[in-house]
């Protein structure tokens, strides 16, 4: 039986991932290419190789190259049962990578939405044997991760420094806040603007205003952007022996 460490290239699943390694030495950290991340990725992958002392397998749908591959193939962005790039470059290779009696290892946090999305996600996947969330033991939240990261000597992932709450794909149509579409506006703005294009020929309003839904491009000028995650490193990080 393996245990299959599902490496998204963010903080939260590079301290899940080291924290398993400490019980079990021959846990795989598994890494989804999606294609459309930073470039700034493969440094942060490197360093955290080093940090684990162990290489990242990288997986990739054998269909769809990247995101945009697979909206503007497939004329879809997201809805109400979530993004169909997620399905096509996360899951699907997961699906082709893991075998009936895998442990599985995420890094969800104690966050109060990790915590409900890693409850609907064993709800969603009852045959998975094992599934494990190891920030949500120890109760380490999103500033503790980040904490724990620039603790360990590593330079936390350019999309953090910009703002950005999650290492996601540039741009993620399942994002609804339109202080996350400003921050993208302000920082891609080719990405932006391509986004803003293929939403508007699909119909698709990715944002909300006043619990009215807009197309992104509707967003006005000069509207906040997100915050910074700030890191902390409290009595939790050393209660998990990750603090330092």
């Amino acid at each position: 039986m393996r245990t299959l460490v599902w490496f998204s290239a963010g903080a939260a699943s590079a301290v899940a991932a080291k924290m398993i390694f400490r019980e079990n030495p021959d846990a795989i950290p598994v890494y989804c290419d999606t294609g459309a991340e930073h470039p700034d990725n493969e440094r942060f992958i490197a360093d955290c190789v080093r940090w684990f002392n162990r290489p990242v397998e990288v997986i990739k749908s054998d269909r769809y190259a990247s995101t945009w591959d697979v909206w503007e193939k497939r004329r879809y962005l997201a809805g109400n049962d979530g993004a169909l790039c997620t399905v096509e470059l996360k899951k699907q290779p997961r699906f082709a990578f893991q075998r009936p009696m895998d442990h599985h290892v995420f890094g969800y946090t104690n966050d109060k939405t990790d915590i409900t999305r890693f409850e609907n996600f064993k709800a969603n996947f009852p045959e998975l044997v094992s599934v494990r969330a190891p920030l949500i033991e120890a109760g380490l939240n999103k500033a503790n991760v980040l904490a724990i990261i620039e603790g360990a000597g590593i330079q936390l992932p350019v999309m953090y420094r910009l703002g950005f709450h999650n290492n996601n794909c540039i741009p993620c149509p399942k994002a609804t806040s339109p202080n996350y579409w400003a921050l993208v506006r302000q920082e891609f703005p080719a990405e932006f603007e391509r986004m803003a294009k293929l939403s508007r020929e699909l119909d698709v309003r990715l944002t909300r205003i006043s619990d009215v839904r807009i197309f992104i491009d509707e967003i006005p000028a000069g509207w906040p952007v997100n915050n910074p995650i700030a890191p902390a490193c409290d009595f939790m990080c050393a209660m998990a022996g990750m603090a330092g």
